[in-house]
């Protein structure tokens, strides 16, 4: 991250702070964010997409009933993000916005960088295979691949709204496309 856009992202935190909620820490969002990444992606990889409701948008879910349908089982697989399997986590664009109405949004872009040990096809571009173990002996190997995916999280700060966050945008690049 650029030391402006990691000054930008402090900046809107205290906003957040001043202005939404007095107790938010990133700190605590990013475990938060973290454990409904894995939830979620588990879900996915599952297509138990009835029990996405209420953790992604309805337009979300709308487009993940069509992609999730289509993708060969690897692909479908390669979703899936243990807890402890996330190497590596940072935040990405944080947005303040006020609708048409005065509906007050904050919504924060999560990336997430995790192993998993589908059984990719090497065609998949953009994935990258980081770690052959080795279990038992040197016969035996067990592939990882370093994939990503970007979570946007949105919450409405509205008086009288519920304080829940809603992911507003899923990506998996190269897997779920």
């Amino acid at each position: 991250t650029s030391p402006i856009a990691w000054l930008r992202s402090r900046f809107y935190y205290l906003l957040i702070r001043l202005y939404f909620d007095q107790e938010f820490s990133i700190e605590e969002f990013t475990r938060g964010a973290k454990q409904a990444f894995s939830v979620v992606s588990k879900l996915l990889s599952q297509r138990k997409l009835d029990m996405l409701e209420g953790l992604v948008s309805a337009e979300v879910l709308q487009v993940l009933k069509e992609k999730i349908s289509l993708l060969p089982d690897s692909h479908r697989d390669a979703l899936a993000a243990d807890i402890d399997s996330i190497m590596y986590t940072t935040e990405g664009d944080v947005r303040i916005y006020y609708d048409d109405d005065g509906i007050k949004f904050v919504s924060i872009l999560m990336c997430f960088w995790y192993l998993n040990g589908a059984n990719l096809p090497d065609d998949v571009p953009g994935e990258a295979k980081v770690f052959q173990i080795v279990f038992g002996d040197e016969n035996t190997k067990e592939k990882k691949h370093l994939l990503t995916a970007n979570y946007e999280f949105q919450r409405e700060f509205t008086e009288g709204a519920k304080p829940d966050w809603t992911i507003t945008r899923l990506e998996h690049p190269r897997i779920l496309e």
